[in-house]
């Protein structure tokens, strides 16, 4: 008898557990559905980051409206998301509500690698080869290349480059501003990159009027190596601007031109 009741009394205090617990989470859920929204906490992840916490609630108010005064259970959260990630500065965003009203968006900004400028159009890529407009707000200090530039990219557009080839130019540019930013004397020394009508890159340096034909991306440690032989042993036998081209695209030349 003794063992019947202890099992008895067992199941009793689990129902109660139970009914205790089915009491507290009803409260905390009618207590929620009652929250309405009346804050926004913004958490931007980069340090640097162009995007601000007004920036975020102006895309809120502008791509999904009204959620100040909102009940937190009757906001649409996934569709805030996909409001914010399709802003090209932003990478990928996530949005939570709590009880107590607040909106909180936490934001990862996409960060540009190179900024391209076509015949008819520019735009960014980042250190992944991902294509993003250029933004009305902010500019951001990263390297310029213009000209004929032969990426095909529609005004707005965003993701990868559309055919295999233009994927591979892009990688191969993003390795040469690499090697240029790992260099630094050359990431300084170069103010520009231009394409010319032959599709070779044109790099301008700081000074001297000289203008390097440095060809297609690749290679470019040995290319610029080209160039340092002309800048120790040509450009001082000559003097400055002796010279209009210094064509270093061939391996093992240096063809300098008036």
């Amino acid at each position: 008898m003794k063992t019947i009741a202890r099992r008895i009394l067992f199941v009793l205090t689990l129902v109660a557990y139970a009914f205790l617990m089915a009491l507290v989470l009803g409260a905390a859920r009618s207590g929620r559905h009652l929250a309405t929204c009346n804050k926004l906490e913004v958490n931007l992840l980069d340090e640097h980051s162009t995007i601000s916490a007004e920036d975020v609630q102006l895309w809120l108010e502008q791509g999904y409206g009204t959620w100040i005064g909102q009940s937190v259970d009757s906001l649409d959260i996934s569709r805030m998301e996909r409001v914010l990630n399709s802003r090209s500065a932003i990478k990928r965003s996530e949005v939570w509500a709590t009880g107590d009203g607040v909106l909180h968006v936490s934001v990862a900004q996409r960060e540009p690698a190179v900024r391209f400028h076509t015949i008819d159009n520019g735009f960014y890529v980042d250190a992944q080869g991902y294509i993003f407009p250029l933004q009305a707000r902010h500019t951001f200090a990263v390297p310029v290349i213009d000209g004929n530039v032969p990426l095909k990219v529609p005004a707005g557009y965003k993701g990868a480059a559309a055919s295999e080839e233009e994927r591979e130019w892009i990688a191969s540019v993003l390795k040469l501003l690499d090697y240029m930013k790992r260099s630094k004397y050359w990431d300084e020394a170069i103010v520009q990159i231009s394409v010319n009508g032959q599709g070779d890159l044109v790099m301008i340096p700081r000074e001297g009027r000289e203008r390097f034909i440095f060809g297609g991306p690749d290679n470019p440690a040995e290319k610029f190596e080209r160039m340092e032989r002309y800048y120790r042993y040509i450009l001082p036998e000559k003097g400055p601007d002796y010279y209009k081209t210094v064509n270093v695209k061939y391996k093992g030349q240096v063809i300098c031109r008036k």
